[in-house]
């Protein structure tokens, strides 16, 4: 009988699954990527949906709120000082200096004419540089981009902000010429010295319209955009002239400018109109002119000029006086002064509110209340001259007492008779308390008023002797 073997099973080769599984990775994270693509793709497409659903109103490109705007003028005709918000009126595109237009563009946006609002290749560029040096030394904004951004939106960073300023960075791409862009452009950026436009700029910097400025002009204001306050030409001249140098030889590698050209508008340097006043101790007569003209005339929403009667050369000598006072004081304690300059008919010349303005804008010629002492006996005088007395009247100089108050003189003395001149020269204390007595305290406290003291004034037996307080303006120009 023959008998049979049975053969074990072989299982199935696994030549085939092995395959498959090796494959199956692959395809899964092909599938992955696919599908992180379209969500991405969906998801970028739902936020620039929303993003445009929240852009401000693009409608009211005109209607930019802003502060109005207060120049002072010194008495030379020069400005000193400015507030708010300063503005022209806008100038034309065909009446703008090509060399503005060739500087602006070989430094900001050498591509403008060719791009769509964003500019990949400054992109790429800027962010080389900035991998290269470590840090950000170059923006791949262009003209558009900074344009929105100043128009409709707020300088903090943020991926929103960006995200918005490129929408409508495309919007203005779309609604306007490239020329239009650049004339809304120059004539809304700020040039610093709280100037906006290039007709304002030109008027604060270099006394003149937008259409006279020259190659170098047009320079300075271009490289006055990276940074305003760094490279003021008032504030740092230095800067400023090294900054322009880069944007001539911006020009020159724009093609815009030869070699020879760069160095001869370099060589021809303008001058700044507005370099007049150096330093800051000017601004305490500025912020109380400021003060003083809204008061006189209300709010009116429209650039001002305010025409002055300040000295600058005066105002120099009277900060060095107070510098060099303060120096010798110091040993003494002495930390603040202030002064007053006035002329004859009582117009003020200069001021100096302190040692330092930066450090302190409290002004200690026009705020701060101090006891005049002595320097206030001559309106006691004056009132009594206006009562009758004659300066040859004879006045006693003999002890003298007030309730529980009893006046001395500074050496102790007594001299029974005296004239009004005499008392006054030898700043008498007890005659001129009873002077002032003798006329009525109220007729020294009507004076004062007419003068101009407007600080209070108590009606009590030392107000002869200067014990109210009063400010340094008030006394100086009583």
């Amino acid at each position: 009988m023959a008998t049979i073997k049975r053969q074990k099973k072989r299982p199935p080769s696994s030549s085939k699954k092995t395959t498959q599984i090796k494959m199956n990775p692959l395809r899964v994270f092909i599938r992955l990527v696919f599908l992180l693509i379209i969500w991405g793709t969906g998801a970028a497409g739902i936020l620039l949906v929303y993003e445009t659903t929240q852009l401000p109103d693009i409608s009211k490109i005109d209607l930019k709120p802003r502060s109005a705007g207060i120049r002072l003028i010194a008495s030379n005709g020069v400005e000193f000082a400015s507030f708010g918000d300063l503005y022209k009126k806008p100038i034309s595109f065909e009446k703008i200096p090509r060399n503005v237009i060739h500087a602006l563009l070989a430094t900001e946006d050498r591509r403008f004419y060719d791009h769509f609002g964003l500019d990949p290749i400054s992109i790429i560029r800027a962010m080389a540089v900035n991998l290269r040096t470590g840090s950000i030394k170059q923006g791949g904004s262009t003209l558009t981009q900074q344009l929105a951004k100043n128009l409709f939106l707020n300088p903090r960073r943020s991926f929103r902000r960006k995200v918005q300023e490129l929408l409508l960075a495309f919007w203005l791409e779309l609604s306007f010429k490239k020329d239009q862009i650049l004339t809304i452009y120059l004539n809304r950026v700020y040039f610093g010295s709280g100037t906006y436009g290039l007709q304002a700029a030109s008027h604060h910097y270099f006394n003149k319209s937008a259409e006279f400025l020259t190659l170098y002009d047009s320079a300075l204001l271009v490289g006055l955009l990276k940074a305003p306050s760094r490279y003021n030409p008032i504030a740092n001249p230095r800067l400023a002239q090294k900054r322009t140098s880069q944007v001539l030889v911006n020009m020159v590698n724009a093609e815009f400018l030869t070699q020879i050209e760069a160095d001869l508008a370099f060589d021809s340097k303008s001058t700044i109109a507005r370099a007049v006043v150096r330093g800051s101790g000017h601004r305490y007569f500025a912020d109380w002119v400021r003060d003083r003209a809204v008061a006189y005339s209300g709010y009116i929403a429209k650039d001002r000029k305010v025409y002055t009667t300040f000295n600058p050369k005066l105002q120099q000598q009277a900060e060095k006086s107070i510098a060099a006072g303060l120096r010798r004081g110091s040993k003494k304690g002495v930390q603040q002064a202030a002064m007053v300059v006035l002329d004859k008919k009582g117009a003020v010349l200069a001021m100096v509110g302190g040692k330092s303005y930066t450090n302190s804008q409290f002004n200690r010629a026009t705020q701060a209340l101090r006891q005049p002492g002595s320097a206030l006996k001559p309106l006691v005088y004056l009132a009594a001259l206006n009562e009758g007395y004659t300066p040859s009247s004879i006045i006693l100089d003999t002890p003298l007492t007030i309730g529980s108050w009893s006046p001395k003189n500074f050496d102790g003395r007594f001299r029974k008779n005296v004239t009004l001149t005499e008392a006054l020269v030898m700043s008498l204390n007890v005659p001129t308390v009873r002077l002032s007595e003798s006329i009525g305290r109220q007729h020294s406290i009507d004076l004062a008023r007419k003068l101009g003291i407007t600080s209070e004034l108590k009606n009590e037996p030392s107000l002869a002797l200067g014990a109210n307080e009063v400010t340094l303006l008030e006394l100086t120009s009583a």
